[in-house]
Formats: C-alpha cells, structure tokens, sequence
C-alpha cells in the first residue's frame, strides 16, 4: 500500500537524490500522519469522555500531539526546502533538525501534563464505563499505528530522513502505549481492577521518556555529532582507492541538514609524482564526491617522500610503537631533517575522541617513544584533535 500511495501522489518518486523529490516525500508522508492522528483523536477523545477514561483521553492527546508534530515536521521540510541565499550560503537544511527538536519538546510538555492529570485520578478514581466501541476504537489504532511506524520507517530508509524516522519510532511507541490502554480496559471490566490512573501515568511517563530520547537525537546534528563510522570509513575507503593515493586523514565532515554535506581531508600522495598529475587526480575525487555523494569535499595536498627508506622504517616503527599509549593513536606528515648533532624528527600525532592525556603529556610521552629509537631526536610534533568517530 505504501508503494501505491507514493507512486500516485509523489511526481519522479525515484529520484531520491532531487531535493524537490525528497520535499515531496517529506510533505506526503506528513500530510497522511496528520489525518491518521487527526482522525484517531476525535475518535478516541469521544469514546473516552463518554468512558470517563483518562487512559483513553490520555491516548487521544497523544495522537493530538502526534499530529502537531506531523504539522511542525511538514513546516520544517518546507523550510529546509529553500534555496541558499546571501545570509545562508550552505542553505536551510537544519530547518528539518529545529522541527524534530519543536516535536520533541511538545511531546514532552503533553507527556507531563498526561502524568499530572493520573495522579489526580489515581487519588480520587472513577468507574470507567466498557462497551465493544471502546475495544473497537482502541485495537482499531493499534492497527493504524502499526500501519504508521512501517510507513513512515520505509519512507524515512528511503529518503535518509531522520525526522521520518523518529515519528516511525513515536507511532510503534503509540501501539505499545494503546495496547496498555487496552489492557487496562479489559482488567477493570473482567477482572474488577481499576488501572486506568496507574495506566494513564505510565503512558504519560513513556511519552516524556520517548520525547527526552528524541530532544538528545534532534540536538546532537545541531551541535555537531561526529559523523557515523560506517561513512568515515566510505569516505577513506572511496579516497584511498584512486591511484596515487597513500592514505589520508583529518577528515571533517559538516552536516547542514540532510542532503547538504561539506567535507575536507587530507590526502597523502608520493612527494615523486609530477604534481599536475597529483592535482588531476585530486580533482577527480571531488568531483566524484560532488556527483555521486552529493558530497563538497575539499581535499588537501600532503607530499610524502617515498624514496627515502629510513623515513619509510622510522614511520612505521613510530605508528606501531605509539600504540602503547592508546591503540587508536596515528600520526602523519613525518619528515626528518638531520643535524650535526642531532636530527629533528617532525610530525603530527591523531589524538582521539576521549583521551585522558593532556596534550604536553601526550607529546612528551611520544618523545619518549621515539627516542628510544633515535636517542638523538628533537621531536618537533604537531597534535591534532579527530572530528570523525574513532569507533
């Protein structure tokens, strides 16, 4: 059914890479949220007042926010649709991130407000009233948001949206929520225990704790979270796979909103190569990057004398033994320059996500290192921080 709905209301659905297309699917799949929501509140808000359920009417306010934050979700993909202008040059992409972070923080308010009403219902308890409607009304949503959490997850994989996929996430939490609801109904009307205020409270607290997961998922791209390992290692593997190529490092990846990804690095390449054939090639990397990533990578030139094998051993030597002090530790751009009376031995050091050591500790430890090879070496080393996940 999901296929039906996108071929028949979103033009060119497989153009995925289009930020016109991923618009389309954004708004479409916020548009069918809305009504399922909008339709599953009335329906449920009625049954429930006509009940005296709190856990009912605490359900329908749930899918009343659901469908406010279908709302901000669709404003946010029409948002994130605009064009870089002079005040935005990398454009309005984190539009989508600032509606998932509303989203969130609406959910949250709904969730306490739906923990304060149980507990007064809790302390002062009513008779819920239990007819066949209820029971229809209730499983009736469970099937629609099940229904909602598949569509909105298979649309969501298809578009790399991560809006999508935390509603997917909210709509399968909404059929666990209900099915308590549910529950609690058939107990008190077959077991003569009335749990619909202890009910209630626990769907209220579900909904907070399912809006502080979303608050920390929705910050996290704005403040600048390290990209996934799995693409830094995309990255390097499609760098290093060009002819010429040694290795690179310093990778940096800025996020400014799905589909809108700038990136540098630098890349290592033989100090011997003609260096218009060094730069050709550069160019080739990022053009792919541009073409076939949707990826603005600027890349750095690093020469590597590779034809001086001491520096060849000396490296190797130093990358392995370093790994004493963390095993995630590397190091590039070493050069050595010999003097009468010592050599300066120059590189930068990696220093990884998390690591105790200070940076003067850390130089000073490497030293160490080093000169248990070349007693006679003036370390002259550079520390740089990792912007992409070490995992």
């Amino acid at each position: 059914m999901t296929e039906w709905l996108v071929r028949k209301f979103v033009k060119n659905h497989d153009d995925v890479e289009n930020p016109r297309v991923r618009t389309a699917y954004g708004t479409f799949a916020s548009i069918v949220c809305i009504v399922c929501n909008i339709v599953l509140c009335a329906a449920k808000g009625a049954i429930g007042a006509v009940a005296g359920s709190v856990a009912i009417v605490a359900d329908a306010l749930n899918n009343l926010s659901d469908a406010s934050s279908n709302i901000i979700s669709l404003l946010g993909f029409k948002l994130a649709s605009k064009p870089a202008d002079a005040e935005h040059p990398y454009g309005h992409g984190r539009f989508e991130y600032l509606s998932g972070l509303a989203v969130a923080v609406l959910i949250l308010i709904i969730g306490v407000e739906l923990v304060r009403s149980s507990f007064e219902k809790i302390l002062s308890p009513e008779p819920v009233e239990f007819s066949i409607a209820i029971v229809a009304v209730l499983a009736l949503s469970i099937l629609v948001k099940l229904w909602m959490a598949l569509f909105n997850k298979r649309i969501g994989a298809r578009i790399n949206s991560s809006t999508l996929m935390a509603t997917a996430a909210d709509s399968r939490n909404d059929v666990i929520a209900t099915a308590a609801v549910l529950a609690a109904t058939l107990a008190s009307e077959f077991l003569g225990i009335n749990l619909d205020g202890w009910v209630g409270l626990a769907v209220g607290a579900f909904i907070i704790y399912s809006g502080a997961e979303l608050v920390r998922d929705t910050i996290d791209p704005l403040l600048g979270k390290a990209p996934d390992p799995e693409f830094v290692q995309h990255i390097y593997r499609k760098i290093t796979s060009y002819p010429g190529v040694l290795d690179t490092h310093d990778l940096i990846v800025h996020d400014y909103g799905p589909g809108r990804r700038f990136a540098s690095a630098h890349v290592e390449m033989a100090a011997e190569m003609d260096p218009l054939k060094s730069h050709d090639i550069i160019d080739n990397i990022e053009e792919a990057f541009r073409e076939e990533e949707n990826i603005l990578l600027v890349l750095h030139y690093d020469p590597i004398v590779t034809s001086d094998e001491a520096v060849g051993n000396l490296r190797r030597w130093i990358v392995e033994n370093i790994r004493r002090i963390d095993p995630r530790l590397t190091i590039h751009d070493l050069r050595i320059v010999p003097g009468p009376t010592h050599i300066n031995v120059i590189f930068d050091v990696l220093r990884p996500p998390g690591l105790a050591l200070g940076n003067e500790e850390l130089v000073r430890r490497v030293s160490e290192i080093v000169q248990e090879r070349e007693p006679h070496a003036v370390c002259k080393i550079t520390v740089d921080d990792s912007f992409a996940s070490s995992k």
